[in-house]
């Protein structure tokens, strides 16, 4: 394709790049060379992958400087950093929920790193502090990882995570005083379920424990679920189920509303598939019994009338539907159907029972609407927001008589409406004050055709008076992977890139959920190189209706959108004239070596099979890298103590491209310390890193900011 206005604005980008050259530092190469099938694959630069040694540090620590220096040399930086600040102070509240006589709900005052748990018994009344995180580190690196309720709301159960990390400490804390009791769980990859009924303890589910120093290598399987009772010792809690012959199984319950059931849920790696058992805790020692053991879909346990239970599932319905089962004949061919899968795209999207009505979650070309039905199926009411955005909550209990929703866009920070679920009315609760005016700025959605034909939904958002005359700076996101749909969200750190004059564009792609488990399976696996055809496509879109052109487009996306975004680069280097690849899952052929890595092997395959290893190196980041390639200007974010998608993905990636690189646009990576996969991180921390993502592209897409901009 031939645009006019590209080469002026490549000669102009190329000055700008001349006038402040980067020179990368240089990575040591060690001979290592892996044999996959009968293909010789060079590692070089495995040695990044002990996060442990000196050299690891040495190096992490001399392209931070590297990468600082070239920041310093952007004066817009401050300003930029300004914005963000102020934009980012202003209060925020997320949306109640009931334990027992207590409303608890978190508050952030505006820049605290991180939010406070507070509680009240009127929801009229701010309430009193019930946790807050801030006073457990100065730097703000100690973050509320998880918070579970007894159902009298006499207890809490919470987690902390330290610098970001899944590993996580778990205490318990008496609501009334505030006070913690003796009682902790073993540090780990924890996750707490429920409380049993009684409040005498709850469930929850670990790995087997893992030294300190191996966080970031060893890795996680054969989880086993506990029961934790209180006042005795982590030591003496029980092990309610375990698989030993399944090391792969994962394990989560919950305890039916009636108090007869746990409902204990069976998953494996990252499928969309899962398995159900029941044990009767009416009858001692009981046994743990299948309900829906064939793994042959997703089923979620809505709650139960006796023996009938309400499950959601996408069994021979792939956009989901809502059906009754009787656990003692669960055969498919006695199922009652109570909300039937749609005969057009629309989607599932999330079902809750509350107030014995069914709140269903409509995915409509990406965008959600609530619908509710009684419990033979009868529609009662819809609601939906004439503005393009997202509605997200409608959680709670089945004995709520009121629950809390949100609503939210590109330019609106999310109110709260509180439902009355007896009158089938919402009120706005909380709608905060932000320092900029949601008009000013369009927010509409489009549709593209990719390299196949296939539509795919793309959410944009910018300042109204946009000119199509292909010179907009553009930043282009997307994800596109484990069933998980993109919708319109608010940021400020967005909002502050729409006033430089940007354009935010994002792609719902397929590996996504927009449109069911078949778009989701249309982008994994033998599938996946549709994902990074999608969002190429999106690029090309673009530039064809001249919102931008390949200079000052940039590509952004974090974790399995770190690797959209390192696939798309290394495929297609001509098409972008930045990108910015945020912890991404870059070495194909390895990351099922590390903590939950083997997990994603139900979206990715891996290279222990022939199958797998023919399928990712074709578009593995990390070894799709072509030495004497000109790749546009590139900032690679990553976390040292990311246990998730550990930092040697972005360390190899970054050496590699660095000795790769032809032309004279900067290879930068920029290493957060004490800083994990991004949950958790201080607001301080988060300001500076968009504060130089925003620096870096205005350098590198030859932005100017504009005079409105303060």
């Amino acid at each position: 394709m031939r645009f006019r206005p590209i080469l002026a604005i490549s000669l102009l980008a190329s000055v700008l790049v001349a006038q402040a050259p980067f020179k990368a530092p240089i990575t040591r190469k060690l001979d290592v060379v892996d044999t996959y099938f009968g293909t010789q694959v060079p590692d070089p630069y495995r040695w990044l992958e002990d996060d442990h040694s000196l050299d690891t540090k040495a190096w992490v620590e001399t392209q931070n400087k590297a990468t600082e220096s070239y920041f310093a040399t952007i004066p817009e930086r401050t300003r930029i950093q300004d914005r963000l600040t102020r934009l980012w102070n202003y209060e925020k509240y997320s949306a109640p929920r009931k334990h027992g006589s207590y409303y608890v709900y978190s508050y952030n005052t505006g820049l605290q790193n991180q939010s406070v748990l507070y509680l009240t018994e009127s929801i009229e009344d701010k309430g009193r502090v019930l946790l807050d995180p801030n006073t457990l580190s100065k730097d703000g690196t100690i973050s509320l990882a998880g918070t579970v309720f007894s159902e009298d709301g006499k207890y809490m159960a919470y987690g902390l995570s330290k610098a970001g990390a899944d590993v996580t400490t778990w205490k318990i804390r008496e609501v009334a005083t505030g006070q913690d009791l003796p009682d902790a769980l073993p540090t780990g990859r924890v996750g707490v379920n429920e409380w049993a009924k009684d409040g005498s303890g709850f469930y929850y589910s670990n790995y087997p424990a893992v030294e300190a120093s191996k966080a970031l290598t060893a890795v996680y399987k054969h989880q086993k679920l506990f029961f934790h009772k209180l006042g005795t010792p982590a030591s003496a809690d029980k092990i309610i189920y375990e698989r030993p012959d399944q090391p792969d199984w994962g394990f989560s319950c919950g305890v039916t509303d009636d108090g007869r059931y746990l409902v204990i849920g069976q998953s494996q790696g990252t499928e969309r598939r899962n398995r159900v058992f029941i044990k009767d805790l009416a009858k001692a020692d009981s046994p743990v019994v299948p309900l829906f053991d064939k793994f042959d879909g997703s089923y979620n346990i809505l709650g139960n009338d006796g023996d009938t239970f309400y499950v959601s599932t996408d069994f021979e319905a792939p956009r989901g539907r809502v059906i009754a089962v009787n656990r003692l004949n669960p055969d498919p061919k006695t199922w009652k159907e109570i909300v039937p899968q749609a005969t057009n795209r629309d989607v599932i999207g999330g079902v809750s029972l509350l107030g014995n009505t069914l709140a269903v979650t409509w995915r409509i070309d990406a965008l959600n609407t609530v619908k509710f039905y009684d419990l033979k199926g009868k529609y009662l009411k819809t609601i939906q927001q004439e503005q393009i955005g997202s509605l997200m909550g409608f959680g709670g209990e089945r004995k709520d008589t009121e629950i809390f929703y949100t609503f939210t866009s590109y330019n609106l920070p999310p109110t709260t409406f509180r439902y009355d679920l007896k009158r089938g009315k919402a009120s706005v609760f909380r709608q905060p004050k932000v320092d900029v005016n949601p008009s000013d700025f369009e927010v509409k959605q489009v549709f593209y055709a990719s390299k196949d034909g296939t539509k795919v939904p793309l959410f944009l958002a910018y300042k109204k008076g946009l000119k199509l005359d292909g010179l907009n700076p553009t930043l282009l996101y997307g994800y596109g992977g484990f069933n998980i749909p993109q919708a319109p969200g608010f940021s400020p750190a967005n909002l502050v890139w729409m006033e430089m004059g940007g354009v935010y564009a994002v792609a719902c792609l397929r590996g996504g959920n927009e449109y069911g488990k078949d778009w989701w399976a249309a982008g994994k696996r033998e599938t996946k190189q549709n994902t990074f055809d999608d969002f190429i496509a999106a690029g090309e879109w673009l530039i064809q209706e001249k919102y931008t052109s390949t200079p000052k487009l940039a590509i952004h996306g974090g974790s399995n959108g770190g690797l959209l975004v390192g696939a798309c680069l290394t495929q297609r280097p001509e098409l972008f004239g930045a990108a910015i690849p945020a912890v991404g899952v870059l070495d194909m052929l390895r990351f099922h070596k590390f903590t939950i890595g083997w997990m994603w092997q139900s979206d990715y395959m891996s290279s222990d099979t022939k199958e797998g290893f023919d399928n990712v190196i074709k578009y593995s980041p990390v070894h799709t890298i072509k030495p004497g390639t000109k790749y546009p200007a590139t900032l690679i974010t990553t976390g040292d103590h990311d246990d998730r998608v550990v930092p040697a993905h972005s360390h190899k990636f970054t050496a590699t491209l660095q000795t790769a690189q032809a032309g004279p646009a900067p290879i930068l990576t920029r290493i957060e310390t004490n800083a994990g996969h991004g949950a958790g991180k201080p607001t301080a921390k988060t300001i500076q890193e968009r504060t130089d993502m925003w620096a870096f592209l205005l350098k590198s897409l030859g932005m100017a900011l504009p005079s409105t901009f303060k």
